[in-house]
């Protein structure tokens, strides 16, 4: 589902999703160089890059907070919107990115690619069932508060009567 809180024609709107963008790769970056730094025993360099892959999530997080506004966002929105996105990594994303893998002869980032792909299927039929149950746990909900009111319309009647 297309993101309805904001016209994706907006420039204000692509440049936020850019910069949440590379906000988020720059935390992943940060986060492996500073895998990397510890593994050659530099830790001071490794806390360093740390301590900024942080900050990089909260300028990320505040991106986040003008695409996906909280008070227009459920738990289900949030699995309506990671469900999509999922989906478009295995069918559409990935496929494309295999197809120039094998086309460059990369036979390493095709096997990294094929094991997004199952990935993302996977992470997909995930969000799916967390959605459905909660969907079955507010119907029965539902049921019982038609139930309670129900008991309080009878008392109520009883009352009146």
């Amino acid at each position: 589902m297309a993101n309805p809180f904001h016209d994706p024609a907006s420039a204000t709107i692509q440049n936020l999703e850019a910069a949440f963008a590379g906000e988020a790769m720059a935390h992943i970056k940060y986060r492996y160089f500073a895998k990397l730094s510890r593994e050659m025993g530099d830790e001071e360099t490794a806390r360093a890059f740390e301590a900024t892959a942080d900050q990089e999530v909260m300028h990320a997080f505040g991106h986040l907070d003008l695409l996906y506004p909280k008070a227009s966002m459920s738990p289900a929105r949030a699995l309506q919107f990671a469900i999509e996105g999922e989906t478009y990594e295995y069918t559409e994303m990935y496929p494309s990115f295999r197809h120039a893998a094998v086309e460059e002869g990369n036979h390493a980032a095709v096997q990294e690619i094929d094991e997004q792909i199952e990935e993302s299927r996977e992470h997909a039929a995930q969000f799916k069932a967390v959605l459905e149950k909660a969907a079955k746990r507010f119907a029965a909900l539902a049921k019982v508060e038609e139930r309670h009111a129900a008991h309080y319309q009878a008392a109520l009647d009883k009352i009146a009567g």
